[in-house]
C-alpha cells in the first residue's frame, strides 16, 4: 500500500506548485488550475522540482492515504500540463451522438433522446464517419472528473454480451457469448 507513496514526484517546466498552511495543494499549469485538500496527518513538501509526501507513522490509515494523496498530486501534475482523454464507441444500428456546446444528445435505440450536459471543465467532441461508429471524445484536466462522466455515458447503454451493442471505451475488448444453437 505504501510503496507507490515514497516516490518523489517529479515537477515539470510550466508547472507551478504551492501548499496551502491548511494542508491545500494547488497545482497550475499551462492547461488551468486544481486544487486538493490533503488529510491534516500527511505532510507534503516541495524541494527544487520534486514533490515528496510523507506519512506519520505506519499505520493501516497512515499507509493508505500516503498512497492515496501521492497519486492524486500526481495526476494533478498530469493534468494541468498533458491533460486526459477519454474516447467512447457507440456500437449499435442507428446510434448516433452530437454535442453543441456542453450539451451531448445521444441517440441509443429508445424511443426517445438522451439529452446530458457536461461539466463545464469537460470538452466534448462527436465525430461520425461513414462506415464506422460514433466515436464521443471527452477531454479535461481532472482524471476524475473526466472518468466519473465517462461512466455516466456508457451506464446509458451498456454493452451487451450476444450482439455487442452499447457504449464502450475505444479498443476496450468485450466478452461475447454464444447464443442459442437450434434444437434438432
Amino acid at each position: 500500500m505504501s510503496r507507490i507513496g515514497n516516490k518523489a514526484i517529479a515537477i515539470p517546466a510550466k508547472v507551478e506548485v504551492s501548499i496551502s498552511p491548511a494542508n491545500e495543494v494547488s497545482v497550475k499549469g499551462p492547461k488551468g488550475t486544481l486544487k486538493q485538500n490533503v488529510d491534516k496527518d500527511i505532510k507534503v513538501t516541495v524541494a527544487g522540482d520534486q514533490i515528496s509526501v510523507e506519512r506519520p507513522t505506519e499505520q493501516k490509515r497512515h499507509k493508505a492515504l500516503h498512497g492515496l494523496y501521492r497519486s492524486l498530486i500526481n495526476n494533478m501534475i498530469t493534468g494541468v500540463s498533458q491533460g486526459y482523454k477519454a474516447e467512447l464507441e457507440l456500437v449499435g444500428v442507428g446510434f448516433k451522438a452530437t454535442v453543441t456546446g456542453n450539451l451531448l444528445e445521444l441517440s441509443l435505440g429508445y424511443s426517445h433522446s438522451i439529452f446530458m450536459a457536461l461539466p463545464p471543465e469537460i470538452a466534448g467532441k462527436a465525430v461520425t464517419e461513414k462506415g464506422k461508429n460514433p466515436i464521443v471524445t471527452l477531454e479535461s484536466i481532472d482524471k476524475q472528473l473526466i472518468g466519473q462522466v465517462a461512466a455516466k455515458i456508457r451506464s446509458l447503454r451498456k454493452v451487451e454480451p450476444y450482439k455487442g451493442k452499447g457504449i464502450r471505451f475505444v479498443n476496450e475488448v468485450v466478452r461475447r457469448k454464444a447464443g442459442k444453437t437450434a434444437a434438432k
